[in-house]
Formats: structure tokens, sequence, C-alpha cells
């Protein structure tokens, strides 16, 4: 396990490097540098969870007597690749890489110290020991102060995301069936709903798709005390792994715990998979530990090439197309592309909200709105619901339609288009509301947005329009 994680850490940090000197293709538009990933984030954390392998593997070597060549072609290769390794990890600018490659490294070397130096170290040197300790508790301050204020919103938008999370799991103690997004989506329109909240708190709030804190998720979504069992198990793994001298196993599954604080690993298959084999790595027997390894990692590469991953990828390739029709005002050749299409991704929340946004815009408004409502199970995007709100005002539907847009606006009061569609709807002839428009109008005139957009002004334009021809009307008469 250990110098197969090594030989694909190599293999990520070149393809990382070429990437950077513009020898390979970035897996993003907006990143130069992702390796095999879409995505610099857990490109960095797998990097992370590699880099205490080559570690533990290189002090081990180090210590080893023997002027074996075998022995230093392990001491030079592990040590080569970890360089690599951190020739790439800082250029992918994830600091909960960073912290989490930090800290296992940290710990597999104290795993490595000389006790019987350090105790006599430590007797004869205390005093000094302690002024160096108070100095690097320091620097780490000032250090995680620098990483905070590296992205200040995105610390910020974290934080949030994990209240609202802690929110949802007072609310689903015993796991939400549903799932997170439906969870999290319900908790955040509560919050905001109740109007007591703080300014930066609209400010950095979003849509996501994740927790960005896999023990906040796995909490909300099977429950606290699966989540207990599951934690548990990890820690019985660790105590036996650092019993049996297995470092470098430990030190991955601790980057890889450390990673899982402030991300989503654990939504790829291959951080499931590598988790998997390192725990088994952990705790398992020599003999029965290797038979139960490959049996697992035999299954799970069987079923996902063969299985749903596999289908779904294909899916995606066609779905590339289902999107130019869409993108080119085609819905009738997108719903019956989006129709096919279907059935391998129905658990996609963007694929989804396209599918129903075209059958909205083909005038299907029923039909737009079942897909829109499964959308919502997989996506705390607003938009779903302003779009659903905006069939049940095709159908004459108001209050529905009014409380949709509610829902929006406190789903993410932070955005105008809700506001400007309330304003819209309170228009209508058959549910006017001089008041309320007026209300909604002044929203959508003198709310600051997050950025000043074309958008902005043409809703800005048309909502003083409208309230223009109202008050003509009113003199005419």
């Amino acid at each position: 396990v250990a110098w197969s994680l090594v030989l694909l850490g190599a293999i990520e940090a070149v393809w990382g490097l070429r990437q950077l000197y513009g020898f390979s293709v970035s897996g993003h538009s907006r990143y130069a540098l992702t390796g095999s990933f879409f995505n610099p984030g857990p490109y960095g954390g797998y990097l992370a969870m590699i880099l205490p392998v080559c570690l533990h593997l290189y002090l081990r070597a180090c210590e080893w007597k023997s002027t074996d060549v075998l022995h230093k072609i392990e001491k030079v290769t592990a040590g080569l690749a970890g360089i690599l390794i951190l020739c790439v990890l800082p250029a992918t600018m994830s600091r909960s890489a960073w912290i989490a490659a930090a800290i296992s490294c940290a710990w597999v070397a104290y795993m490595h110290r000389d006790r019987r130096k350090w105790s006599v170290l430590w007797r004869r040197y205390k005093k000094r020991y302690l002024t160096w300790g108070v100095v690097g508790l320091f620097v780490l301050i000032l250090g995680g102060a620098g990483i905070f204020f590296l992205k200040p919103d995105s610390a910020m938008g974290r934080l949030f995301m994990w209240k609202i999370t802690c929110k949802a799991i007072v609310e689903h103690p015993w796991g939400c069936r549903e799932g997170f997004v439906y969870a999290y989506g319900e908790a955040q329109e509560k919050y905001f709903g109740s109007g007591d909240y703080a300014v930066w708190e609209e400010r950095v709030a979003g849509s996501p798709e994740y927790a960005f804190n896999e023990y906040l998720e796995l909490a909300l979504t099977a429950g606290v005390m699966l989540g207990v069992m599951f934690f548990s198990t990890i820690g019985a793994g660790l105590w036996l792994g650092t019993k049996w001298g297995r470092y470098e196993i430990c030190g991955a599954l601790i980057s890889l715990l450390v990673f899982s604080f402030s991300s989503y690993p654990m939504h790829f298959p291959v951080f499931m998979v590598t988790g998997i084999c390192l725990l088994f790595a952990c705790g398992a027997g020599d003999v029965g530990g290797k038979f139960l390894i490959c049996g697992t990692c035999a299954l799970i590469w069987t079923v996902g090439l063969n299985g749903k991953w596999q289908r779904e990828e294909d899916a995606c390739r066609d779905w590339v197309y289902a999107r130019m029709l869409y993108h080119q005002g085609n819905y009738t050749a997108a719903n019956e592309a989006y129709h096919k299409l279907y059935p391998q991704l129905d658990e996609r929340g963007e694929f989804l909200f396209e599918y129903g946004h075209s059958l909205y815009k083909s005038g299907r408004y029923d039909l737009s709105n079942s897909f829109l409502e499964q959308a919502s199970l997989y996506s705390t995007d607003p938009m779903i619901l302003n779009i659903i709100g905006k069939n049940y005002q095709e159908m004459q539907y108001y209050e529905k339609a009014e409380t949709y847009y509610w829902a929006s606006v406190h789903r993410l009061p932070g955005r105008i288009y809700p506001y400007y569609l309330l304003a819209k709807l309170y228009a209508e002839p058959g549910y006017r509301n001089r008041e309320k428009f007026e209300k909604m109008q002044r929203i959508v005139l003198t709310k600051e947005p997050k950025v000043y957009s074309t958008a902005i002004r043409e809703m800005r334009s048309e909502v003083e329009k409208i309230g223009d021809d109202w008050c003509k009307t009113k003199i005419d008469r």
C-alpha cells in the first residue's frame, strides 16, 4: 500500500509540474494546476496524504546501517517522490492540504525520534526547549492568521457552512434520509428567514453541495450515533497501526482525516478506495490483511468500472451535446436529449435544473416543476426555487409562486433577482398589491449587489418602468 501510494504520488506530482510549465492541459479551465483531478483542492489533498508516507520511508531508510543497494534505492525513491510533491503542493493553494501535510509529517517525524536521546536532551535543555516551544507556538499563530487572511471570505464562508450544518444536525439528529443538500438548504432558509443574522453572513453565504467537513456531513446524513461508531473504528485502526509501527500508513490516514475537516474528499472514489486500503493496512494482519485489501480494491474497482460510475461518465459526455442545444435555445431538441440521459443522471442537481429550466422555456410548466423539485434534493441553488415560482406564476397559481420566491429570498438574501420576481408578481393584473410592489421595488433599486452587472441594471430599469406605468394609470383614472 505504501509503495503504491509513493508511485502514484510521484506520477501526480510530475503531472502537476507538466501542467505548471505548459506541457499538459489542466483538468479545469480556471486553474493551471489540477493533476488528474478537476480541481486543485482535492489534488492538493491527495498529495498531502502521500507526503508523510514518503517521509516515513525515507527516515526508515536513513536509520538502516545496511549498505544494501535495495535500501539505497528505497531511500532515493522515497526522497525524490517527497521532493516532487513539495515542489507542487504549495502551488495548489489549498490551505487544508498544507495543514494536513504539516500535521501528518510532524507526527511521523515525532514517531521516529530517538526516545533515549530526547529524554537526556530534555533534562539538560528544558528551559531552552520551552522557549523554542513558545516561539514555535507564536509562529504557528501567525501562520494560521496568514492562512486565514489569504482568502478571508472563503474561510468565513466555511465557518458559516459549519454553523448551518450544525443547526441542521440539531433538526435531524438521527440522520436525514433526503441527504445533506436538502437538510442544509432547509436550515439556511430557516436561519435567514428568522432575520437574526450578521451582515457578513449574508455576504459569504452560498449554495454548497458539500459541508466542507466530512464529520459534520456524516453526522447530518447518517446520524450522530453512526458517525461516532465510524470514527471509533478509525481510532481503533490508528491505535493498531501505531502499535505495530506502521507509521507511514497512520500518517497518511491522519493527513486524510485532517484534510476531511475542511474539505470533501470522500465524494471522490479515489479517496474512498485509498481510505479503505489505509484503514485495512493499519489494523489488518499480514496475510489476511493483504487478501482483504486486494479483495476490497478489486470489488470497488469492478463496481466502479462496470457499474454506475462508468455509466455516469458516458452519460456526461452526451450531456455536453444536450447542454449545447440548451444554450442555443433549441429547447425541444434539448428536452429529448435530456430525457434519454435522465436514467443515468437523475441524481445530478445541475442536470435536473437544466432539464427543468428547458421544460419551463418550452411551456411545460407542470413537468418542469416535477424535475425541479427533484433537483432541490441535490442542489441548494435558489434559482431552482425561482423557476418553480415562475412556473406557478405562468399557471396563475400566484400564492404558490409567492411562497417559492420568498423561499428563494430566505435561502440567499444577498441576491436581488428574487426581489425582482416578487415585484413583477405583485404587479400582475390578477395579483396586484401596490404596497408590496413598492417595498420590493425599493429593495431592487437600493440593495447593494455583490457584483454589479448588466442584469442588475436591466432589472432596476424594468421595475422603475412598471412603477411609472402604475403611476400614469392612476393619474389617467
